[in-house]
């Protein structure tokens, strides 16, 4: 009896525990069924008060100070064509970039063709607070009209400064005053996987930011190897998302500072599918410079043919030891490198200290100077390494400054000369000359002049250099001129030059 009482007692305590446990949890503990998110979370967030642009990101993650900083400095560049034979046929530009593009042109180059007055848009870049304006040569090409629309939507009518298609790029000018602008950083300094911004205005939505990180740099595409063969490509290449209408928008690393200027994307459609590419900001700012003093790009050279070089033809050419370097597959007569004693097979590893793999690397380095620069280049010939100094030319082969002027008689002409190569010299059995190239509408063209003619005289004075031919044909003279020379194939003409 006294085990069934116990018995009885500690089922009574366990159920009286097990009662007092159950009423404590539903009345302290027990919250009541969350019904659904429409009911609940509207009454939560509007208590819930918190600035998120001092929410804590792992550092150098945060967008907004760079964003706040480049927006109001990037504009919106609209240009306008009139119904002309020029502007209807497109120049030669349109045809790279549809074979760029493919089948869909991008926004900013739609403008060509007939009828009524043709539009189009892209982006630009304030760089001084008394209005010049960096863009793509691509987004202003030969508008009759350029219109600047500013973050706050006051609007401008532009003034064309210099363009260079050779980087594509164009300097613009607004009539006025206090205008934000964005600060030059460094694209040296700029490492793969850094994170950039990409600000622009594509498809006509002003002031876009995007973001990505930087991919690769020194990236040659060839979307400019139809010019005259002194192009620059050495582009930033990102995965931040650029779109037509982002052409001549700025690219900045997230201290707001301007590393290069957003110019092409890799895309089968004309939109973005995955890559961009930005001329880096070393090369836009000596460009800008040039532009804003001289009108035109002072362009140096070293005056050598380059052949990007690989373990296969480091083998072939009997390499010992090959890391990196550019190959010298020839040598100009009169240039930069041959006054330096550069030869063929120099492998060229270094220039102003900077290290160089490809030849986008090398052109770009070279082209950041100016004629009459000095520049260290560091080349191994054999087992020995060497370092000299190079003074570099211009493309007439001499240090002068290229004034406007000559730009309009090259127009006229319709053509540039150039030092011929030792090559083609030895070749021809000849000493000296100017090699007539890229030859367009003009003089030239009219006289039947073939591309890659030596001359050798003019109005049977000898021509010892591109300058010298230059100087002698832009003379004005009723009876035009005599010029003598020398074919590729060895065939001795002459040519009468109209005037």
């Amino acid at each position: 009896m006294t085990n069934t009482k116990q018995f009885l007692s500690v089922v009574a305590a366990s159920i009286l525990g097990g009662t007092a446990t159950l009423f404590g949890y539903k009345t302290f503990i027990e919250q009541p069924n969350l019904q659904s998110f429409n009911q609940n979370q509207p009454a939560y967030f509007t208590k819930f008060e918190y600035d998120t642009a001092k929410s804590v990101v792992p550092e150098g993650l945060n967008f907004i100070h760079a964003s706040d900083i480049v927006r109001p400095s990037v504009v919106h560049i609209r240009t306008y064509y009139e119904n002309t034979t020029a502007s209807s046929q497109g120049t030669p530009f349109d045809e790279m970039l549809k074979e760029f593009y493919g089948d869909r042109m991008p926004q900013d180059r739609n403008h060509r063709g007939g009828g009524a007055p043709q539009e189009a848009s892209g982006s630009g870049v304030i760089l001084s607070n008394d209005g010049y304006i960096a863009t793509n040569n691509h987004v202003i090409d030969k508008a009759d009209k350029i219109e600047v629309v500013l973050n706050d939507k006051r609007s401008y009518i532009a003034k064309l400064i210099g363009t260079d298609p050779t980087t594509d790029l164009a300097l613009l000018k607004i009539e006025e005053k206090g205008l934000p602008f964005v600060k030059y950083g460094s694209s040296d300094n700029l490492r793969v996987g850094e994170w950039v911004l990409a600000v622009g205005n594509p498809f006509n939505l002003n002031s876009t930011v995007t973001a990505g990180i930087v991919s690769a740099k020194g990236r040659n595409i060839n979307i400019l190897r139809d010019k005259d063969n002194m192009a620059i490509e050495s582009f930033i290449q990102t995965d931040a998302v650029v779109n037509p209408g982002n052409s001549g928008g700025a690219l900045v690393n997230l201290r707001g500072e301007l590393i290069g200027i957003n110019t092409a994307i890799a895309s089968p459609t004309g939109s973005y599918t995955g890559y961009s590419f930005a001329v880096p900001v070393t090369l836009v700012e000596k460009v800008m410079e040039d532009l804003l003093k001289h009108g035109q790009v002072q362009r140096a050279l070293l005056g050598i043919s380059i052949i990007d070089l690989n373990a296969a033809m480091a083998k072939e050419k009997g390499i010992k030891d090959f890391v990196h370097g550019i190959y010298v597959g020839g040598v100009n007569v009169g240039s930069a490198a041959a006054a330096a004693g550069l030869k063929e097979g120099d492998v060229i590893t270094h220039v102003n200290g900077f290290p160089v793999n490809s030849a986008s690397e090398l052109q770009e380095i070279v082209a950041r100077n100016r004629p009459g620069d000095k520049v260290k280049i560091k080349y191994t010939r054999g087992e020995k390494v060497n370092e000299v100094d190079a003074i570099l030319k211009n493309k007439s082969g001499n240090t002068d400054v290229v004034k406007r002027e000559d730009n309009a008689v090259k127009s006229i002409l319709g053509a540039e000369f150039i030092a011929p190569s030792k090559k083609d010299l030895a070749k021809l059995k000849i000493d000296g000359g100017a090699m007539v190239q890229q030859i367009g509408a003009g003089k030239m063209r009219e006289a039947g002049v073939p591309n890659g003619f030596i001359i050798t005289s003019i109005d049977k004075i000898k021509i010892d250099s591109p300058i010298q031919a230059q100087e002698l044909l832009s003379k004005d003279s009723k009876e035009g001129h005599l010029i003598e020379g020398y074919t590729l194939n060895g065939e001795h003409r002459f040519y009468g030059i109209g005037w």
